[in-house]
């Protein structure tokens, strides 16, 4: 079991900040296009966070045109070039899935003073 912790402690990415769930971030992705390559920003609220350590993914979902979008990023993928918190969320629980049905100025989250 030390085999394997110590094999996965070195893939873990460090550089990205901390954030929880209820906040809002800006993801930045790379987008391979062709032989380019860009980088698109993916802005939205963080609903969950699952697993732990090199498994752990995150969940980030926006209102796209009156239509709720949902990704869900792994957080030691190469493809997030960085992590911008823009807001931080007061919430009460760990996932944040009731947003979903939520529609308009109901899907806000309160700000942490």
């Amino acid at each position: 079991m030390n085999i394997i912790e110590s094999l996965t402690s070195d893939q873990i990415r460090t550089d990205l900040p901390k954030f929880n769930i209820g906040d809002t971030v800006k993801v930045h992705v790379k987008i391979k296009e062709g032989n380019r390559e860009r980088i698109q920003v993916f802005e939205g609220t963080v609903i969950a966070k699952k697993h732990g350590g090199i498994q752990e993914t995150f969940t980030v979902r926006r209102i796209s045109y009156g239509v709720g979008v949902e990704r869900t990023f792994p957080v030691n993928s190469p493809k997030i070039a960085k992590i911008e918190i823009t807001r931080q969320g007061k919430v009460r629980r760990a996932k944040l899935y009731y947003l979903r049905d939520r529609v308009g100025k109901a899907t806000r989250v309160k700000e942490k003073k």
